[in-house]
């Protein structure tokens, strides 16, 4: 048959800021309760610039939500602050670990 509905149960976001410490905590359970994904700008202070950065503050980011409620489903997507300094090996080391 013919489709005449569609629902978007959760959609993503494609561009948020969480910051980091008590804002990220106040920050991140609300974006997780909106969206079932979203995708992390990664300017914080220092800024996200290697995969072992990104997978930390993923932690942060995932230990905010759970800590709001822990029934929530989110998945931060992680992305990198390019700079001069990123080398293509910085790079493939994210997104071989997932980044």
């Amino acid at each position: 048959g013919n489709v005449d509905r569609l629902v978007i149960r959760r959609g993503d976001d494609f561009h948020v800021h969480l910051r980091d410490g008590a804002v990220l905590d106040a920050v991140a359970p609300y974006t997780a309760r909106q969206f079932a994904r979203a995708i992390v700008m990664p300017n914080l202070q220092p800024p996200v610039m290697s995969a072992a950065d990104a997978l930390s503050y993923k932690e942060r980011i995932i230990s905010a939500v759970k800590k709001s409620d822990a029934a929530l489903d989110f998945e931060p997507l992680m992305t990198l602050y390019l700079t001069d300094a990123t080398t293509p090996d910085m790079i493939r080391d994210a997104a071989d670990a997932g980044v």
